[in-house]
């Protein structure tokens, strides 16, 4: 009986990684290309209000491919609601992986740009800003606001990440990346680059500390924590306790119309003696008993219960934008959700990798010809100037006060609705 040969190493390579290939899992991979329509539902949440915003299919302004479009709010001081339905997704004992594109072209100063992950049947139609969610990763602008938020829902709470991670705030696109592994450890990627990994045990207070300090434990007696002492030989020169704090200025002179028996005795102004040096203290030095600022020692906590399934979320069933913008233009695009790392790199390389370039040149040209139209007009409204001053005064007040006025009550508008988060 023959025996069979060993399969050579670089064909079981070849296999191995045919294997792992064929079993990793896109769940959900959104281009916007034609048809996506029918993939998404535009939600009614705050259209009675007449706050809702409406969303644009394009490739932006500035694009390092035309052909290339997502979908970008559009109006200012509203409201944005959309979302597509998944397979049904448990990420249980696998590696999952949420990740999208967005670009804010109108130098955002205040909004979002994250994308949330939501578990169950929800009514898209009504998709909002009550809808619960499980994970909503992404980019956020508000004033001094500027980081990546990773807020995840564990047992009827909305945990924020207590790390924090910088966003981009120009205005060219950028790639988001969620990885969340079986070990319940985490990566978030900006543009392929790690920007932090931790752990969901240290990172978000999901469960209790796993340690805690003794509450038991008390400071000893004689445990000494004073890194410096004064030094006991050291002595106070002889005289320095009649050093004067102020002496009379050298270059004062009586006023040549002092009368003594008038103004009574004159006395020179005083300054800051520059020989006095305060009150005496003795030098200090190092503490030889010194033992180092005390900590209680740590014991296991008896609240902690491991959750071993911490990272799951077993029922995965739609990918939604809900966000508020007090001016419009961000965009977004190529969305991703699956269990393959590598996958999520090359289609980030593919899409924005490959168009970054282009890109920036787009938006450079662009600015370039704002910045030789804004000296246009300038010129024009200065040769308009020597005709004549066009304005009227009617006493009802300038369109650029009704504006000033709007844009008060909606800054209100905007921080409550940051609040929220």
């Amino acid at each position: 009986m023959a025996i069979p040969k060993p399969i050579p190493n670089f064909i079981f390579l070849i296999l191995v990684s045919f294997f792992v290939i064929a079993s990793a899992e896109v769940f959900f991979e959104e281009r916007f290309d034609d048809g996506w329509e029918s993939r998404w539902v535009k939600s009614d949440w705050k259209k009675d209000d007449n706050m809702a915003g409406e969303w644009n299919y394009t490739s932006g302004k500035w694009s390092g491919d035309l052909n290339d479009k997502g979908i970008q709010t559009s109006e200012d001081y509203r409201f944005y609601a959309i979302s597509a339905k998944l397979p049904e997704v448990n990420n249980k004992g696998k590696t999952l992986v949420f990740q999208f594109s967005v670009k804010h072209e109108q130098q955002l100063d205040c909004g979002g740009g994250y994308m949330k992950l939501l578990s169950g049947d929800i009514d898209q139609k009504n998709f909002g800003g009550d809808t619960p969610y499980s994970i909503m990763f992404g980019p956020d602008i508000c004033g001094s606001t500027k980081k990546v938020h990773a807020i995840l829902h564990y047992k009827g709470t909305n945990h924020l990440m207590k790390k924090e991670v910088p966003c981009e705030t120009d205005q060219l696109t950028h790639v988001y990346t969620f990885i969340l592994h079986p070990d319940a450890s985490y990566k978030i990627l900006i543009d392929n680059v790690e920007k932090r990994t931790g752990s969901l045990y240290t990172d978000w207070d999901l469960l209790p500390p796993k340690r805690i300090k003794d509450p038991s434990a008390k400071k000893p007696e004689d445990w000494d924590d004073k890194e410096f002492i004064p030094d006991p030989e050291d002595k106070k020169p002889e005289g320095y306790d009649d050093i004067p704090k102020e002496i009379p200025d050298p270059d004062a002179k009586k006023p040549e119309d002092w009368d003594d028996e008038e103004d009574g005795e004159w006395t020179p102004s005083t300054i800051p003696n520059p020989e006095y040096n305060g009150p005496w203290k003795p030098k200090k030095i190092k503490n030889p008993n010194y033992k180092g600022k005390w900590k209680a020692p740590k014991i296991d906590n008896p609240d902690f219960k491991d959750d071993p399934d911490l990272y799951v979320f077993p029922n995965l069933k739609h990918v939604g934008i809900e966000l508020w913008q007090v001016k419009s233009g961000t965009l977004f695009d190529n969305i991703l959700v699956a269990d393959d790392v590598e996958y999520a790199k090359k289609l980030a390389e593919e899409t924005w990798g490959k168009q970054k370039d282009a890109e920036k040149a787009a938006f450079e040209e662009a600015e370039k010809k704002k910045e030789e139209d804004s000296k246009d007009d300038a010129a024009d409204s200065d040769v308009d100037d020597d005709h004549g001053d066009s304005s009227s005064d009617d006493g009802e007040g300038s369109e650029s006060d009704f504006d000033s006025k709007s844009d008060a009550s909606k800054d209100s508008v905007e921080k409550d609705v940051h609040d929220e988060l």
